[in-house]
């Protein structure tokens, strides 16, 4: 049995949509220190800020990179790495070049990846990679797994959230039973309720990726997609 308190310190609150204002990311920070969560993952524009809404609170500042498609050059990554990492982040998530993945391209995969842990891992920021994997079989999410091993990242992540698909129990196995051993697991995308957070912890989950984390966390379920 895990209680509130467990389930929110696995919780990284997704504040990532388009249209949310200051008010929001303020709103935001004030839930995350109320519940406890691990961390508030914000868009790269908003690391600053949310850094300042969380001093004096165990609340961790992520955030996303290259957010929600992949495709900016490894370059601008590492860039993007570096000028969260200069306003304070913790840990960032990263978007592998779906494209590129699908390609085959597995070189410049690697490469991409390594851009970005290289330049977090100097300042000890843990990287987590998202795979989108509802754009991938099960066959090529254990590929993007050792990619990511390879390249030196912590995490494995399933989603943006906004892409096609989502987290599934199925593709949390494949990613276990792949690199479960030397990486920690991120579901994200479609958890909306306490048993779906529960569910993936029971599997072997070490992080969860939430938007609706007070009604994850209050027992009802949320709409939407993150």
């Amino acid at each position: 049995m895990y209680t509130k308190e467990q389930v929110a310190k696995t919780i990284d609150h997704a504040v990532l949509k388009p249209e949310f204002t200051d008010s929001d990311i303020r709103e935001h920070a004030e839930m995350c220190k109320d519940y406890g969560v691990y961390s508030m993952c914000v868009r790269p524009c908003d690391v600053k800020y949310a850094k300042e809404l969380l001093a004096g609170s165990d609340v961790k500042v992520s955030c996303v990179l290259s957010f929600p498609h992949g495709a900016d050059t490894s370059g601008v990554k590492a860039f993007q790495a570096a000028q969260a990492i200069k306003e304070g982040v913790d840990e960032i998530d990263m978007v592998m070049n779906i494209g590129k993945f699908l390609s085959g391209d597995y070189d410049y995969i690697l490469n991409d990846i390594k851009a970005v842990v290289e330049t977090a891992h100097k300042k000890g920021v843990l990287v987590k990679v998202i795979q989108e994997s509802g754009y991938l079989t099960l066959e090529q999410v254990a590929k993007a797994c050792e990619l990511s091993y390879q390249a030196g990242a912590d995490f494995v992540k399933t989603s943006t959230g906004f892409g096609a698909g989502s987290a599934t129990p199925e593709i949390i196995d494949v990613m276990i039973k792949t690199v479960g051993d030397k990486m920690k697991i991120k579901p994200s995308g479609g958890i909306r309720s306490w048993d779906t957070a529960v569910g993936y912890l029971e599997q072997g989950a070490d992080r969860l990726g939430v938007g609706s984390t007070k009604a994850v966390l209050e027992g009802s379920v949320a709409n939407g997609n993150y």
